[in-house]
């Protein structure tokens, strides 16, 4: 173990490097996210449709995202499709990540969806709306309330596993402490260094969500 005079000093000499790498984590787990929402409310929405087929296309794509491993969909993206076209490493893990965490919003939407109390939506389709504006307008904004916290953690659950894009060199905060740790013969130090980055990161991250879902509570009152 590293004393902590030493640890101290590793950590403000290369500060630099691991804020940039920070930010690129932030980047690359901010857009997957964001896509990955995108996927999940399309599928959840695929899954609760009453055209079955639908329903199973969405149970397939939920069923091939939790039986393969992540680090597995990054290579298929990355290696796989550079055959056909160049994709770059930051939009093959963020693809990846959005692919992969899609698949879990999208049961996070399907479960906020369906607690949706059934009499509004007839209420709705009484007052001459269509089940598409009424999903819209009435059930979807409860239902994005309710999946609120568990998508705070997903979030969170995104940040960490956007270290698997050091598999594909990408400079992000994991491969950023494995390529110093080498070159200085000192791997313990840096791996240290990078999980209190980590911790920051979802610390603040943590208190961001608990502050959006304490602003919905008050506006619902």
């Amino acid at each position: 173990m590293p004393s902590f005079s030493h640890f101290l000093h590793t950590f403000f000499s290369s500060k630099n490097l691991f804020i940039d790498a920070a930010l690129l984590t932030l980047k690359l787990t901010v857009v997957s996210i964001l896509i990955g929402i995108l996927f999940g409310l399309f599928f959840a929405l695929l899954k609760i449709s009453r055209i079955k087929v639908l329903g199973y296309i969405s149970n397939a794509y939920v069923f091939l995202v939790r039986g393969t491993p992540l680090i597995v969909q990054i290579f298929i993206l990355y290696f796989g499709f550079s055959g056909i076209f160049l994709i770059p490493d930051f939009w093959a893990a963020a693809l990846a990540l959005a692919f992969h965490n899609g698949a879990y919003i999208a049961e996070i939407f399907r479960g906020t969806i369906q607690s949706i109390d059934k009499g509004q939506m007839e209420a709705a389709r009484s007052l001459g709306m269509t089940r598409i504006l009424a999903m819209r307008r009435i059930i979807l904004p409860q239902a994005f309330k309710r999946a609120l916290p568990p998508l705070g953690n997903q979030f969170i659950i995104g940040l960490k596993d956007s270290s698997l894009a050091a598999f594909i060199s990408m400079n992000e905060l994991f491969n950023v402490s494995t390529t110093l740790g080498s070159n200085n013969f000192d791997e313990m130090t840096y791996l240290l260094i990078v999980a209190v980055y980590y911790l920051v990161l979802v610390a603040v991250l943590t208190m961001l969500v608990s502050m959006f879902e304490k602003r919905l509570a008050v506006s619902d009152r």
